[in-house]
């Protein structure tokens, strides 16, 4: 898993969790994970900003994280989770769960950084049950031309300092293609940082109709 550390923009994306979510990123998370119920997986854990989220109806979280010093402050946030939270290394393309047995997944800006989304989506409705859900809040490429074009000239610079961060993904485009029906999706310009410009966010939950033919 040594090609999923990323050491300084790990403990760089710790230190600036907090100030995401004070400025609106926890209430995106608590908006995914608020009708979820059952057992649960969350790729892409980070530092366990979700765990206090999860409502009482969700029995479970198996909470991946590739990154050894972001899984260690997860692991940490996981003793005061509102719900049982076992934490664990592993990466989206890879989940460690038998087929058909997870009620939801939870994709909180990850699927921006994974190696490849279509093997990741397929991963995950592996593992869900029929009907399950996926719920995301991810940011995507811009729909402004210019700004798209200039995310695309980025990325790949970016992504070397960024955690393997995609700035240009169509992600709700590779969700449908991976054969979920959404069952809702916001779309929204969010700036996670103060100075930082607005970029394009997508929030919602896709269902999962049953294992990939």
């Amino acid at each position: 898993m040594d090609r999923l550390q990323h050491p300084l923009f790990a403990r760089a994306f710790a230190r600036a969790v907090a100030g995401m979510d004070r400025r609106g990123a926890a209430e995106h998370r608590r908006r995914i994970v608020a009708g979820l119920q059952g057992s649960v997986v969350e790729i892409g854990a980070g530092a366990g900003s979700s765990f206090p989220l999860y409502p009482p109806a969700v029995t479970h979280v198996l909470a991946l994280e590739p990154d050894d010093y972001l899984r260690s402050v997860a692991e940490k946030a996981a003793a005061s989770a509102s719900v049982p939270v076992t934490v664990v290394a592993g990466a989206a393309e890879h989940i460690p769960a038998p087929s058909g047995s997870v009620d939801a997944v939870v994709a909180s800006l990850v699927l921006c950084s994974v190696g490849d989304q279509a093997t990741a989506l397929a991963e995950i409705r592996r593992v869900l049950k029929p009907g399950g859900t996926l719920a995301y809040y991810e940011h995507v490429r811009s729909a402004h031309a210019v700004l798209a074009r200039a995310e695309d000239v980025l990325t790949p610079v970016w992504g070397r300092f960024m955690g393997g961060c995609h700035l240009n993904r169509d992600t709700l485009a590779a969700i449908t293609a991976a054969g979920f029906r959404v069952q809702d999706n916001q779309r929204f310009d969010f700036a996670v940082a103060r100075f930082n410009p607005p970029m394009a966010h997508i929030l919602g939950t896709a269902i999962s109709p049953g294992a990939p033919d």
